[in-house]
């Protein structure tokens, strides 16, 4: 796929998305944005970015750490994730935290203006990862760090066939290359073409866990990457892909209705080159 189809076709689909994501995922996805907290170390008054931020799952919990005195600022490729981010905000009340519309591969911030940079689960969209990460160290300030998450290799991550499910039925690649990243050290090789020093790359085990068929079907297509292709099918189509998904992931039933499917991450620490470590990122 070209990458401006792959944009926006990520743009789009994560607006169709955005209603839904927060509930069908955030409990999912929890243990990677643990993790990526822990190993951000964040401290009250420093400046974060939180690239590909999506419902604010991980930027609401940095503006938390940084406290008042500090400043977070959430990005996103889709219209509809910063709308209700920005919403959310300030329902809060939260004058320290904001959100923009940006492409990770070409961030509208100045050099060198935050101490943190975070991407959870967002990278993997990206069409060139070691520019998305070039842009992150830049804006980096002297021992700034970064910490990345994304998914991990597709033969651990029980939902993958997904991907070829929908591919089937639509004349294009839904997110090609999805987890490329997480095989291997691809992310460390990326991060390290990009710039980056002293990568650390920790996996992790996760069980995804839905009460039933529906709402195991609901996250699957309408709460993430494929909802703009699953939009444009039909019932019939539907049915197909549902039948097919569920068949996918039974062996992962539980006693009764429900489905525990294995997934894995991988997370990312590193630092800006010729700036050294800090220790406290890793303890």
């Amino acid at each position: 796929m070209k990458p401006r189809l792959q944009r926006r076709v990520q743009r789009y689909g994560w607006d169709k998305a955005a209603d839904c994501y927060e509930e069908l995922w955030g409990r999912q996805i929890e243990p990677s944005r643990r993790l990526l907290l822990e190993r951000a170390a964040l401290q009250p008054g420093e400046h974060v970015l939180d690239v590909a931020c999506g419902s604010g799952l991980v930027t609401f919990p940095a503006a938390d750490r940084v406290g008042p005195g500090g400043r977070v600022l959430g990005t996103d490729l889709s219209d509809e994730m910063v709308r209700r981010s920005s919403g959310e905000a300030s329902r809060r009340g939260l004058a320290h935290v904001s959100f923009e519309r940006m492409d990770a591969e070409e961030l509208g911030v100045a050099d060198a203006s935050f101490d943190a940079v975070l991407c959870a689960l967002g990278l993997m969209y990206v069409p060139d990862p070691v520019t998305a990460c070039r842009e992150m160290a830049r804006v980096l300030r002297p021992g700034g760090r970064a910490v990345v998450a994304v998914w991990g290799e597709r033969r651990r991550c029980g939902w993958a066939d997904i991907f070829p499910i929908v591919d089937g039925r639509v004349n294009t690649d839904v997110c090609p290359l999805f987890f490329r990243l997480g095989t291997g050290d691809t992310l460390r090789f990326e991060m390290e073409a990009a710039g980056w020093e002293d990568v650390r790359l920790e996996r992790i085990d996760a069980t995804l866990e839905y009460a039933d068929a529906d709402e195991a079907v609901s996250a699957a297509f309408r709460g993430g990457p494929v909802a703009l292709a699953y939009d444009r099918f039909d019932e019939a189509t539907r049915a197909s892909a549902h039948a097919e998904y569920l068949e996918s992931i039974a062996p992962f039933r539980r006693n009764g209705s429900g489905y525990a499917i294995p997934g894995e991450f991988v997370v990312a620490t590193a630092y800006r080159a010729g700036q050294g470590t800090k220790s406290s990122a890793n303890e």
